[in-house]
């Protein structure tokens, strides 16, 4: 696994070498480039559609060719994790993710490219140990639990097309397979305020889990700094299938609002009906409705919060909720801090027969980091870093999980 690491830190590094760029701006937001989906910035572009604050930096490599504008954005970690109590474990392993994107300005239009990838496959189907998170299947019977699942190799293949009705209007629809849905906010390694901390959160299944669905059509209206759009999409997670496509009909959909009332500001709800999200209950449909909010404060070189709320509706069994807080301070160009606090509902703790089986408990998690980026190679920041977690849960839980258990995790990162 380490070598594997160190072959993506390499490669990282050819490529910041071969574009040879200059390092990410502050403030993309002046740089006057537009958004592949509209006349706005593009530092306003998440994840898929979604949107963040204007003022938050742009990672990546841009450049022109010609009439097209490419950026490339990469990071590898490598991590050593572990995962404290009688249900914890230890790993090392190495995550990543590759994206292109490219725009080309048209008469009064513009066509986008997104295309991303990662070598998550490689640490296997069970992922990563990761305390009390649940969701999806490593052999396609049994539920992964207090492991994080892996992305699969292609996590976007996208294009956009925008047609401008004026300097601040827009029309716009993006297709992708795989693709993000108008569901949820930025997801987590898009998030200026989650992208540093090197594991998902717990509630990464009330907010952004679609953001990997194989078949989006998303059509949307933007005007000035309000975007209303909708999308059609495969509601079903993908399975434990890591390398395929996996082709069903569009039988879910969703909706959602984004809002940036300023430059620091970044507001969206949104709902949607999952027709049939999970491998093993293919029979359950889920409505989840999202808000959220991040705010980009002009502190130090920047600090961005987010709080967002999620909510499951199955079509069979209760609904469930979960909140999340997380925060990153730049504070130098070599030193990041950053923290994240999540209560979750959680009934998927215990398999079938278990005296807890099917049970719903809340859990508190507090995760504090730093790292310190202590070289760079052209584009190309090296740096090393540690998280720490605590959680907090009913005692009927200790006998599986102590009364108090911390777990930590200890990484090397390479970000372009």
């Amino acid at each position: 696994m380490c070598v594997r690491a160190a072959t993506l830190v390499c490669g990282l590094a050819a490529l910041a070498r071969a574009v040879g760029a200059q390092p990410p701006q502050p403030d993309a937001g002046t740089l006057g480039m537009l958004g592949l989906d509209g006349p706005y910035p593009m530092s306003r572009e998440g994840s898929g559609t979604s949107w963040q604050p204007d003022s938050t930096p742009m990672s990546g490599v841009h450049a022109m060719h010609g009439a097209w504008m490419t950026m490339v954005h990469a990071q590898a970690d490598l991590v050593y994790d572990d995962q404290g109590g009688p249900r914890g474990a230890t790993q090392s392993f190495s995550s990543s993710m590759l994206m292109f994107m490219a725009r080309r300005q048209l008469e009064d239009a513009a066509f986008g490219v997104h295309v991303m990838a990662s070598t998550d496959p490689l640490m296997g189907a069970s992922g990563y140990p990761l305390l009390l998170q649940t969701g999806e299947t490593a052999n396609g019977r049994d539920p992964l639990i207090d492991r994080q699942h892996p992305h699969d190799l292609l996590m976007e293949a996208a294009a956009t097309y925008s047609l401008d009705l004026s300097p601040q209007t827009s029309l716009f629809v993006y297709a992708g397979l795989p693709g993000e849905p108008a569901l949820g906010p930025t997801a987590f390694m898009h998030r200026l305020s989650g992208m540093d901390q090197p594991e998902a959160p717990l509630s990464h299944h009330w907010l952004d889990s679609t953001h990997v669905s194989f078949g989006v059509v998303t059509g949307g209206y933007t005007w000035r700094r309000l975007r209303l759009e909708a999308s059609a999409f495969n509601g079903r997670e993908p399975d434990q299938h890591r390398y395929d496509i996996e082709l069903r009909s569009l039988d879910s959909y969703a909706a959602r609002l984004s809002y940036n009332p300023t430059r620091g500001w970044s507001l969206q709800g949104s709902f949607g009906r999952l027709a049939s999200p999970e491998t093993l209950q293919p029979q359950v449909a889920v409505r989840r409705s999202t808000a959220s909010a991040s705010y980009n404060a002009p502190l130090a070189l920047w600090w961005q919060t987010t709080l967002a709320w999620g909510r499951n509706a199955p079509s069979t069994g209760p609904s469930s909720n979960a909140w999340l807080l997380e925060s990153a301070l730049k504070l130098t160009d070599a030193h990041t801090v950053f923290g994240r606090l999540e209560r979750v509902a959680k009934n998927e703790l215990f398999l079938p027969g278990a005296a807890l089986y099917g049970r719903s408990f809340t859990i508190d998690t507090l995760s504090l980091g730093y790292i310190f980026d202590f070289a760079r190679l052209g584009a190309l920041d090296l740096g090393l870093g540690g998280l720490i977690s605590a959680y907090s849960f009913p005692s009927t839980l200790n006998a599986a999980y102590d009364s108090r258990p911390t777990s930590f995790l200890v990484f090397m990162r390479a970000r372009l």
